[in-house]
């Protein structure tokens, strides 16, 4: 099979990780990147030896799929002037800032017989991977995930910045249609959301909770599942987790089983682009796909219109 030609639109925080390991892959040839900003676009090419230029749309007749990791306020027009050109795409979450852009770029890409995935990249992360066969209509889960503040990634709110990735695992469980919706947050050190805690009521009757934070002290990437005969834990950041079960369905009250699980080294970046290339070369569905990025951004915006109502009422 011939190497897929690929590029990186955007180098910057993300994007040169995207560049770093498409250089790296035996199934793809980085081909060139681009970056608006000259100086750091150019020494990302000189690094991986491939050209650069400002311009993105003058090498999409060269590449057969990117990855697309502008800034969100940028995705929309990005991703639409290469899937019009026939470009496969992984674009960086959020797909857009707005639901019915996200809408457009799916209709798009099966116009166009693209591959369009989105970069939830917790879907990647090993230990996922590792517990998700033993999740099985958990009743209530509790979500965590606080950085220390950067001024990267400001353009949005936490609920796209953080809360975005749980989001995604949620709803990737499947536990039914949306019926409730409650949220609270706060602008505290930028003039958006920077602190924003949800909570979903879904129609199996399980309950979610999410706190997102971009002004902690620390780093936290933890979520807790709660479901009949077992509770898990999992800590994304470590791929760690732990499990306890019940020992028995009739075992007594101290009789609890406990399980260490911890996922395997590889890179979830690593695996997610490797994934992005076999969609491409098996036309199989991405496992992240366009639909589930615009689900997962429709369930960020109920949350944001529900802040938006609480600081009004407030």
């Amino acid at each position: 099979m011939d190497q897929l030609k690929v590029g990186v639109i955007g180098v910057g925080h993300l994007g040169q990780h995207h560049a770093r390991i498409y250089s790296g892959l035996p199934e793809v040839r980085l081909v060139a990147v681009s970056d608006t900003d000259q100086a750091r676009g150019q020494s990302i090419a000189n690094l991986y030896h491939v050209p650069h230029s400002a311009q993105f749309d003058r090498f999409l007749s060269d590449v057969d799929a990117v990855s697309v990791a502008v800034p969100t306020s940028e995705h929309y027009p990005v991703v639409r002037a290469c899937l019009e050109a026939g470009v496969h795409v992984l674009v960086e979450k959020p797909i857009t800032s707005r639901v019915d852009d996200g809408q457009t770029l799916v209709k798009l890409a099966k116009q166009h017989g693209c591959v369009l995935q989105v970069g939830h990249v917790e879907r990647f992360n090993p230990i996922v991977e590792l517990v998700r066969p033993l999740i099985h209509h958990p009743g209530f889960l509790e979500c965590h995930r606080l950085s220390p503040f950067q001024p990267r990634g400001t353009d949005v709110d936490v609920v796209l910045d953080l809360m975005i990735h749980d989001l995604d695992i949620v709803l990737s469980l499947k536990l039914g249609g949306i019926v409730t919706v409650e949220a609270s947050g706060l602008a505290v050190l930028t003039d958006q959301v920077d602190i924003a805690n949800a909570r979903i009521g879904f129609a199996n009757g399980g309950v979610a909770t999410f706190t997102a934070s971009r002004i902690s002290t620390g780093r936290l990437r933890k979520c807790r599942i709660f479901q009949s005969q077992a509770y898990l834990s999992i800590d994304y950041q470590d791929r760690q987790a732990v499990i306890h079960r019940r020992n028995g369905r009739n075992a007594g009250v101290g009789s609890v089983k406990t399980e260490q699980l911890s996922g395997d080294q590889d890179e979830p970046l690593q695996r997610e682009l490797r994934a992005f290339i076999a969609s491409i070369n098996t036309q199989a569905p991405p496992l992240v796909s366009g639909e589930d990025g615009v689900a997962s951004l429709q369930l960020a915006h109920q949350i944001l219109t529900k802040i938006e109502m609480t600081s009004v009422m407030a």
